[in-house]
């Protein structure tokens, strides 16, 4: 059976090009989400989140292969995605230590608060992994969005970041949610000026 993978089936949302902003209506989606706060190149809370993420997302898709519920169909885990923002605002991509942030892993329809609960319970059970009592299960309805792609270091985005917001203002825009990055890349696996993050940001006309 081929896995769907939604970086392709998602492709508006899960994909985009460098030097180019475009408009995106961003349909609900279902997402396990962990809130922290503080540079996540020094939080161990921010390491602990992303670890209960991925467990919690593979035991949850594991469970459900071997006890499919009604729609089920194999896919691959999506990849991590974060809202960042400070508060008071507005958001500093240089003002690490200040940062509040939720982490966040899509989840198909199917997948269910029931699911997710047990996934939490068997994780628990089989590798106590700090994080997952501050795990949520919630939806996300975005809606209209600016979105395009930074290649380069983490902590270069905020040029993308800053490209992005000039062009909302040039365009009569005017922001509306939280700084949302996508990371299709795998930073163990691709070096520094190679890493890709997907750029977001929620509007509304003025």
């Amino acid at each position: 059976m081929t896995k769907v993978d939604f970086k392709k089936e998602l492709k508006d949302f899960y994909s985009a090009k460098k030097d180019k902003i475009t408009v995106v209506k961003v349909p609900k989606m279902k997402f396990l989400a962990i809130d922290g706060m503080g540079d996540p190149e020094t939080s161990q809370d921010f390491q602990d989140a992303v670890a209960a993420l991925y467990g919690v997302a593979y035991t949850a898709k594991f469970s459900m292969k071997a006890d499919p519920p009604k729609g089920y169909f194999e896919f691959v885990v999506p990849p991590l995605e974060a809202l960042w923002w400070m508060d008071p605002g507005p958001f500093d991509p240089q003002a690490k230590d200040k940062w509040q942030w939720r982490m966040l892993v899509m989840q198909p329809n199917f997948v269910t608060g029931r699911v997710v609960d047990q996934a939490i319970r068997t994780l628990k059970d089989k590798k106590p992994t700090p994080g997952l009592d501050k795990l949520g299960y919630e939806s996300l309805d975005e809606g209209l969005c600016l979105q395009t792609l930074h290649i380069g270091p983490y902590n270069e985005v905020g040029k993308t970041i800053d490209k992005l917001l000039a062009f909302a203002d040039e365009n009569g825009y005017r922001l509306t949610g939280k700084h949302h990055a996508i990371y299709p890349s795998d930073p163990r696996r691709a070096a520094p000026e190679k890493l890709k993050t997907i750029v977001r940001e929620p509007v509304a006309k003025r």
